[in-house]
């Protein structure tokens, strides 16, 4: 998810080198962050915790809301790149999939290769 932010958002995001998460503002009481990017990592901050609790970690913490739309659609292409391959592929989350490679259309022997 915030690569997404960064890759659609202005200059103040698109260095990677900033620690960004997706989540409600430390201001609204009880919001989680949904997903950070790993220089917010770095300060211990992960998916699930309260944003107030991430900021703290962070003071520096850029706050992104979520844009599902985005998702949807970046996922929809990705699979879109699954089905080149192989028709054996299952949706776990919207950048999750599992995909059964045993016979596929590009006639590769190897997973790895085709990775």
């Amino acid at each position: 998810m915030p690569s997404t932010h960064r890759w659609n958002r202005g200059t103040i995001l698109a260095t990677p080198s900033k620690p960004l998460v997706v989540g409600g503002s430390p201001n609204q009481g009880g919001v989680t962050v949904a997903g950070a990017n790993y220089e917010a990592r770095k300060f211990g901050i992960h998916s699930a915790m309260q944003s107030v609790t991430a900021f703290a970690k962070c003071p520096g913490l850029i706050f992104v809301r979520p844009r599902f739309d985005v998702y949807r659609e970046i996922s929809t292409s990705i699979h879109a790149i699954f089905k080149r391959y192989t028709d054996l592929v299952e949706g776990v989350a919207l950048d999750e999939a599992y995909l059964d490679v045993t016979e596929n259309r590009q006639n590769i022997t190897y997973a790895s290769t085709m990775a």
